[in-house]
């Protein structure tokens, strides 16, 4: 969507020739009586070039025209043989690099302007494989697509979309990348499916057993003998230990009849 003004040059030996460029939209023919206005980075110029992308800002018919001054010199204007209108641009596809970042597909599209949208159509190169779209709002910066999967073949193509004008260009020729390595097989891609399952209960349960572990090491709960335990309360414990005294007192025998009874 840079539109440059060309132009054959007017050869002087030993002079410079400056031109002057110009342009006339729909509104200043139909409204400002054929009013021609100056472009703004071309009047003058010493290039046989004009970028005259800022002055035509509408989808609208514009004609321009150049003209060549030297001192007081001026030629005649020459001007476009037919107006030109932006909506018969022809856009072409976006140059694109596809690359592989460990296993994703990455993409980088040359950055256009502000005008421009990319539409990445991007597929697994088998039999019966489908076609995803993803539109990129600009260019100039790396771009995720996939994770690609191993020992498989993946193709990307991109084309250009200008929303003012509702055009878009074909799309470019596919660019392909493959990821090295063998693909899992079925049988072990379950049994890593089944570890990384197991694997989620174990480590949960241990970190608890591990806490338990620790809890009682480092803080063990203290338990008293049962010699030490009183079941009943010190006065009653008191009381009894006193019948018993007097009850052992009351069968105390004499010498004479603990000599009797041994005989």
């Amino acid at each position: 969507m840079k539109h440059l003004l060309m132009w054959n040059p007017v050869i002087v030996p030993g002079e410079t020739i400056y031109y002057s460029v110009e342009y006339q939209g729909e509104y200043e023919s139909l409204y400002l009586s054929h009013l021609w206005i100056p472009s703004h980075w071309c009047s003058p110029t010493k290039s046989t070039e004009c970028d005259v992308t800022d002055d035509i800002t509408a989808t609208v018919w514009y004609n321009l025209r150049v003209r060549a001054t030297l001192g007081s010199q001026t030629s005649p204007w020459s001007t476009l043989e037919h107006p030109f209108n932006r909506n018969s641009t022809i856009l072409t596809p976006p140059k694109i690099e596809v690359t592989k970042d460990g296993f994703h597909l990455v993409i980088e599209l040359e950055e256009l302007g502000p005008q421009f949208e990319f539409y990445v159509a991007y597929w697994r190169s088998k039999p019966g494989a489908k076609e995803y779209v993803k539109v990129v709002k600009s260019g100039g910066i790396p771009v995720h697509l996939e994770t690609m999967e191993p020992a498989a073949r993946y193709c990307v193509k991109a084309q250009t979309f200008v929303k003012a004008i509702e055009r878009r260009s074909a799309f470019g020729q596919a660019e392909c990348v493959e990821m090295q390595g063998e693909a899992l097989p079925l049988a072990l891609a379950l049994f890593a499916f089944v570890g990384f399952m197991l694997l989620l209960v174990v480590v949960p349960l241990s970190i608890w057993k591990m806490g338990q572990v620790l809890q009682y090491s480092c803080c063990p709960t203290v338990v008293l003998p049962d010699t030490l335990k009183i079941t009943n309360s010190p006065q009653k414990l008191i009381s009894c230990r006193r019948e018993e005294v007097e009850s052992c007192a009351m069968s105390v025998l004499s010498p004479e009849e603990l000599l009797r009874a041994w005989i």
